[in-house]
């Protein structure tokens, strides 16, 4: 994808509700390493320090936010509902209604092998470009941009079927009608060392219920079981309980 021009990203600013005063601060959040690494000339920055830093304001502006709206709920439970919003999967589902991936500066290697739906790639280029907001424009700016992006998902933290302890849910679920618990298995590792994407699937009683992928391999499990647990509730698997 050649280089685009910053009139091409007028229709991403667009979408974030956000209009980049230091342009060159855009560009770098949306310049992965493979570019860097493949044409260090042409991209002298990529974007993982202002993920680094973007990580920490999405954090900070998703634990306020969670802090002012839920006034009577414990430690615990404001952990986990902020585990729900700032995790790999939410980020990637937010960035691809932004059609962020289209906008992403890959290295040829990376464009090849389909980098831009990628969910570790488009989610971390999600939080590098907060933490450009942040640089661009101070917390204001980039807590109001982050909790208009946001928006359909923080409705989601009010619903009844969303479920914050899919692990705990599941493995109580199957000692009651199997009297033994889940296993999880990795299927798959991406990434460097330091930053790998896990991929896990999850099964009952040797029943396949669901795959999960995550930076973490707790976070592919939680995952996993959160997706097995959608599907027993649509009805689309019968757990019974063994004769």
């Amino acid at each position: 994808m050649p280089a685009l021009s910053s009139r091409d990203l007028k229709g991403l600013e667009n979408s974030l509700g956000y209009f980049f005063k230091n342009k060159a601060l855009l560009k770098e959040a949306l310049t992965h390493k493979s570019l860097h690494n493949e044409r260090p000339e042409e991209a002298p920055f990529y974007n993982e320090r202002l993920e680094f830093l973007g990580d920490a304001v999405l954090g900070l502006i998703i634990s306020e936010y969670l802090f002012r709206r839920f006034p009577e709920e414990d430690e615990s439970r404001l952990a986990s509902l902020k585990a729900f919003l700032v995790k790999e999967s939410v980020l990637f589902d937010i960035a691809k209604r932004l059609e962020l991936g289209e906008y992403i500066f890959l290295g040829k290697g990376e464009e090849q092998t389909g980098g831009r739906k990628k969910a570790s790639i488009v989610a971390d280029c999600l939080e590098a470009i907060i933490g450009a907001i942040f640089m661009d424009s101070g917390l204001a700016e980039a807590r109001d941009t982050v909790l208009r992006i946001f928006e359909d998902k923080l409705k989601e933290i009010s619903s009844v079927d969303i479920i914050l302890d899919p692990k705990s849910e599941l493995q109580k679920l199957s000692l009651e009608h199997y009297g033994k618990l889940p296993e999880y298995k990795i299927i798959a590792e991406h990434g460097a060392e330091h930053k790998k994407t896990f991929t896990v699937n999850v099964y009952i009683n040797g029943i396949f219920l669901g795959t999960g992928s995550g930076k973490s391999k707790k976070e592919a499990q939680i995952e996993a079981a959160r997706t097995g647990l959608k599907k027993i509730q649509d009805n689309r698997l019968k757990v019974v309980r063994n004769p």
